[in-house]
């Protein structure tokens, strides 16, 4: 894969132009009868013809196999754990064994809740959406306790798990479930009920902001939490264009880095695993809001900011560039085991260096994703969990979509089958609510497979794979039984649908790959009786009807109009 062009480094004081354009939410399906059908044949594709740098469709038909497991491997997940769902309420508990009999937000809605809706809007919008949104309004329903935020809902006695209120772990369930939950969403749908739900979670928590700080008062002083809302707000101002959610997360941005509250200052240990790293990635994300608007505080973080960056490649590395656990900033004492989610914190790095042109930053990333390969396969990340697997392939995958290095890529497609085999026979992986990040991964894994190429209507048997090869695509669709349906490209989602000024890494992020802007022209090769076909972004967008006959593959080249065609070879 050739190296994406990055955008260049944001000089302080500039503006980037904003775009209101966003997507709207729908259930509905294309209709069939939009475009004229595309019947499948081979004629005027030649079996061996690929592209300038080597690649050809062989590849992008073996990525077709890969991301049709993971799409399958998905919907049983899902289907698995909707058998095991409260009959009364729908909603799926905790846990299948310690938890079994009790719905939260930080765990079943954060970590597994989420990603069955976005198996089911990637997947089965017909059967599954439907479902998934009744599950939505029956928890913002019945868990709702302290205005809209959520507690644990016990199933056998229809009523709380807790009898006395306890706001501090309210406030935690309710803002994990929006940034590990709510927000991954909204990264793929856009302004839909879950972005809503989001919305009101975090209005509510600031509502009990009663902690007093020089820049205003806060809702807690727990660490993790101040990461999850420092994130949301700076992903819901994008969203919103309202003021108040940058105020809110100036307040914490404050709070830790120009106040006694510093992470590497002040703090006796920073923990850089899971729970550990998100304010790291929630004050890059603040310091994205500044830099883009100009704003004077800006400049008052940038050293703040960067000194805890710094410290963290000095301190809190192994010599392969991967990241400790913790590590204790007064002493340079740090952990033996290696954090799963390394690539979590690094996108906070990778960010600056994107605002500010910080080629350190960037070599940290291209020397974690080297090492991969050579020292960290099937590497015990967690012991054998297959959350450690999850988040350490999601810690590569979001990193290589900015730095794409083949060996790291390799070693993706060797750890996502030795998470995959943690997958029991009825669907289920381990029965705990983690089980929900194995089908992130394996979502993400599937969208990279085809750059971003979706089918709808998604059926188990059709394989749909791409492959990147400079500045064109390599498409291959092949079906087992006889299909009909769209293919459908990809769109800026992080401007489009949360309306971000640059695609810069995040917590949760789904990877853009090839992506469509409705204006332009693009040409596709390779439909019956015509060498070519020249389409706009909207088309591309809406979706390209097909019909496949059973076992014969159909192979597309698509690439911008203005682009010479790519030689053919024999």
């Amino acid at each position: 894969m050739s190296r994406l062009k990055m955008p260049a480094p944001i000089r302080p004081g500039s503006r980037l132009r904003r775009t209101d354009a966003h997507a709207g939410f729908v259930f509905r399906r294309l209709p069939l009868a939009t475009l004229v059908i595309l019947q499948l044949t081979l004629a005027g594709v030649s079996a061996s013809r690929g592209s300038d740098d080597g690649t050809t469709f062989a590849e992008a038909r073996h990525n077709g196999s890969l991301s049709a497991e993971a799409y399958r491997r998905c919907v049983r997940y899902v289907d698995a754990w909707l058998a095991h769902a409260d009959p009364a309420t729908g909603l799926i508990p905790r846990n299948l064994r310690d938890g079994r009999d009790f719905w939260n937000g930080r765990d079943a809605g954060a970590d597994n809740y989420a990603f069955m809706v976005l198996t089911a809007a990637l997947t089965d919008r017909e059967r599954l959406m439907p479902r998934m949104l009744e599950m939505l309004r029956t928890e913002r329903r019945i868990t709702a306790r302290h205005g809209h935020l959520c507690d644990d809902y016990l199933f056998s006695r229809r009523t709380w798990r807790r009898e006395t209120f306890d706001l501090d772990a309210t406030l935690f369930d309710s803002a994990e479930y929006v940034k590990d939950g709510l927000l991954p969403i909204t990264e793929w749908l856009g302004t839909s009920p879950w972005s809503d739900r989001a919305r009101e979670i975090i209005d509510d928590i600031w509502k009990n902001a009663r902690i007093a700080t020089p820049a205003g008062p806060i809702a807690t002083l727990n660490f993790e939490v101040n990461g999850d809302l420092l994130q949301a707000c700076s992903r819901l101002h994008w969203l919103t264009g309202k003021r108040r959610y940058l105020d809110w997360a100036e307040r914490l941005g404050d709070f830790y880095l120009l106040s006694t509250n510093h992470p590497t200052r002040h703090l006796e240990r920073l923990r850089l695993r899971d729970h550990g790293g998100e304010v790291v990635n929630g004050l890059t994300e603040l310091y994205v809001i500044l830099r883009h608007q100009g704003l004077p505080k800006a400049d008052q973080y940038r050293g703040p900011l960067t000194e805890i960056l710094d410290r963290i490649l000095r301190d809190g590395c192994n010599p392969d560039g991967l990241l400790y656990d913790w590590f204790e900033p007064g002493t340079g004492r740090h952990a033996a085991s290696l954090a799963d989610t390394w690539g979590y914190v690094m996108n906070g790095h990778y960010t600056v260096h994107l605002l500010d042109g910080a080629p350190a930053y960037q070599d940290a990333v291209v020397r974690a994703l080297n090492a991969l390969e050579s020292g960290y396969t099937q590497y015990r990340w967690e012991g054998d969990s297959a959350d450690g697997y999850a988040d350490a392939i999601e810690s590569a995958l979001n990193l290589l979509n900015r730095e794409p290095i083949d060996s790291a890529m390799r070693w993706v497609d060797t750890e996502i089958h030795s998470m995959w085999a943690k997958q029991q026979p009825d669907g289920i992986i381990e029965g705990w609510h983690g089980d929900g990040n194995f089908a992130r991964t394996s979502l993400l894994y599937a969208l990279w497979k085809t750059q971003g190429l979706t089918l709808e209507p998604w059926r188990e048997d059709v394989r749909l794979g791409a492959v990147r090869s400079g500045n064109q695509v390599l498409i291959s669709v092949l079906a087992e039984h006889p299909w009909s349906g769209h293919l459908v490209a990809d769109r800026p989602r992080h401007r489009e649908n949360l309306r971000l000024p640059l695609d810069y890494p995040r917590i949760n992020q789904f990877p853009e790959w090839f992506t469509v802007e409705p204006s332009g022209s693009w040409i596709l090769e390779g439909l019956p009786e015509t060498a070519s076909h020249i389409m706009d972004g909207r088309r591309l967008r809406r979706g390209i009807p097909l019909v496949l006959q059973p076992g014969r593959e159909l192979r597309l080249i698509l690439r911008p109009a203005s682009s010479p065609a790519a030689p053919r070879r024999d």
